[in-house]
């Protein structure tokens, strides 16, 4: 049996009903799922669950009596683990854990340490997340840093429930897009010689096109100018990409991101495997043509229309190249293959579960993330635009001046597919109200509470040494109670691709662990003795600023401790800890020592 309450009270349910069941109290053809989940209120007890109601139609009876037969045989089969079982209309039962069972999650994560909340779920499923592959057109902006906090928190939290994940990029370097980055960077390299002739209309603006050219004339001198315009344009192109490709892996290193693999879409077109996706379409038909151009039937597999994917005069359309990567992608083996888009993109989802079902596979084998805009905020007035871009503020700008750890946690503080209005006054501040600041700051605020207790003589203890009455105290089972939900919570993440609740967790678990700790005493007052001799200060906390006098803090100054108290506080709080180090480094968040 599990460790963790939640999944000890679902295998117990499991039993009892295997056990109704053999015995014919309930006649039962199957089990359901059983989902046990915290209560909308607490005086509800520990965890509910619906299966009552679920088992209803099955077993032919109402669901209060099938709750109150299996309430029954619960609370008689398990009392070391339920200490009360109470069936609520219309057929929720709620279960009241016995306290010891709570210690059992201080033990977990004693035992577990940074491997705490990690799960087999997932079950070694190979995962292809791609995610960022912003064209090599210009610098990542803020969206791009969006999408990447949200694929690499999404590949942590994969990878920690027992998912099998590869990240990839896809560098869109063919196609329109490139051509016109050449004719930018020309454009701008005749002008500096004294040779232009104009900017193309839809031209790439911003300083970094200067720059570009400037890094040209220096390694080529006018050479450029010699040349045919459309050599020219490639030659721009390929070496403004490249350049622009560099800045990219830069910034992603610097942020913290990171890919296994870094795919071409160049190499699509070389390999010939676009063709071959099409001979395979034609072969299936699913390539039609009309018009002069090939149609993808995509509307067989519930798009709204078929697309365009060659058009009359044989180029090819974006659809074309994203069919045959996709292919690709299959290919490789993957079970699940995870894209992390713009919000604009919504509109191509169809296409693209069109292409994979056209391919033999099921539609649910692609799963897509949607990231909506992020609106930067500085004295509470809209960023509106970058100098150096041009068009955008970049993520190098937004770390320039927040610095990684802030710029992942608030890019992931809120639901991808809802707008983002980032506050980088906020993220810079060291208060309360900066939500990054305040959970390292829990962090470090620990960390510190340790190094005094430990300069003042006192065992850090594990939870075997320390007496039970005082960990099952109110406020500290309340703390308990939270760690024992951060699994969950992972596993959510994972499986609903939803990163942000791990996020909120932090927060919450962060204010509980503050007010805690605001309310009670850990260590016992200096003795003038030691105080005359402390290196290190007085207060169990002194790294930080002092906090404005309340009754609260009024209250802990002269609360009187025991030495069992404060081995049960410095126990438990050392898994408070674990915890929050474990969910900061999912995030891809640094857990500082020091403050």
């Amino acid at each position: 049996m599990s460790n963790l309450p939640q999944s000890q009270v679902a295998e117990a349910v499991s039993f009892t009903l295997n056990r109704l069941s053999q015995s014919g109290v309930l006649a039962l053809s199957s089990q359901p799922g059983i989902v046990i989940e915290s209560p909308k209120r607490p005086e509800w007890g520990d965890f509910s669950s619906n299966v009552a109601m679920l088992l209803a139609s099955q077993v032919r009876q109402a669901p209060m009596k099938i709750g109150e037969v299996l309430a029954g045989e619960l609370q008689r089969e398990w009392p070391h683990l339920l200490s009360r079982v109470d069936v609520a209309s219309p057929g929720f039962l709620n279960f009241t854990l016995n306290p010891l069972c709570w210690i059992q999650v201080l033990q977990s994560i004693q035992e577990f340490g940074l491997l705490f909340g990690t799960s087999r779920v997932g079950k070694g499923q190979r995962i292809l997340l791609e995610f960022v592959s912003a064209n090599p057109t210009g610098p990542l902006h803020v969206g791009h840093g969006r999408g990447a906090a949200l694929g690499q928190a999404l590949a942590n939290v994969l990878q920690a429930s027992g998912f099998s994940v590869e990240r990839e990029y896809y560098i869109n370097d063919a196609g329109r897009q490139l051509l016109l980055l050449g004719q930018s960077v020309l454009a701008r390299y005749r002008e500096k010689l004294g040779k232009g002739t104009g900017f193309p209309e839809d031209g790439y603006h911003g300083d970094y096109i200067k720059e570009i050219a400037d890094a040209l004339i220096r390694t080529r001198q006018s050479a450029l100018l010699d040349l045919p315009a459309e050599e020219a344009e490639r030659m721009c192109a390929m070496e403004a990409s490249a350049l622009l490709l560099d800045r990219i892996r830069q910034d992603l290193s610097r942020f913290g991101i990171g890919f296994e693999i870094w795919f071409s879409e160049t190499q699509l077109h070389e390999s010939g495997k676009i063709q071959q996706a099409f001979d395979l379409l034609r072969q299936k038909h699913l390539l039609e043509q009309r018009d002069g151009a090939w149609w993808f039937c995509s509307s067989r597999f519930g798009d709204e229309k078929d697309r365009v994917a060659q058009k009359q005069d044989g180029s090819y359309t974006y659809l074309a190249a994203d069919i045959a990567y996709h292919r690709e992608k299959l290919g490789r083996g993957y079970d699940t293959l995870i894209n992390v888009w713009g919000a604009d993109h919504h509109g191509y989802i169809p296409r693209m579960e069109a292409a994979v079902q056209a391919f033999g596979f099921p539609k649910e084998t692609l799963k897509v993330v949607l990231v909506q805009m992020v609106s930067l905020l500085r004295g509470g007035q809209k960023v509106e635009m970058s100098k150096r871009a041009g068009e955008f503020v970049t993520l190098r700008e937004v770390l320039d001046e927040v610095g990684p750890d802030a710029a992942k946690f608030f890019f992931l503080m809120r639901r991808a597919d809802t707008h983002l209005d980032f506050d980088l006054d906020l993220a810079k501040q060291q208060s309360a109200d900066n939500p990054v600041y305040y959970v390292q700051y829990a962090h470090a605020r620990l960390a510190s509470l340790f190094r005094v207790a430990q300069d003042r003589g006192y065992h850090l203890p594990r939870i075997e040494e320390v007496k039970t009455d005082f960990l099952l105290q109110e406020e500290e089972l309340g703390l308990i109670k939270r760690l024992a939900h951060y699994p969950t919570v992972v596993e959510g993440s994972a499986v609903a691709l939803e990163p942000h609740r791990l996020t909120f967790y932090l927060q919450e678990l962060a204010a509980q662990l503050h007010a805690y700790y605001n309310r009670h005493r850990v260590l016992p007052p200096l003795s003038v003795t030691e105080r005359s001799e402390s290196t290190e200060g007085v207060s169990e906390s002194s790294e930080f600023p002092e906090e404005p006098e309340s009754e609260e803090s009024r209250e802990r100054s002269s609360e009187k401790i025991s030495s069992d108290v404060t081995s049960a506080r410095l126990a438990i709080l050392r898994q408070v800890q674990t915890v929050i180090r474990n969910g900061l480094t999912l995030l891809g968040v640094s857990a500082p020592e020091k403050m």
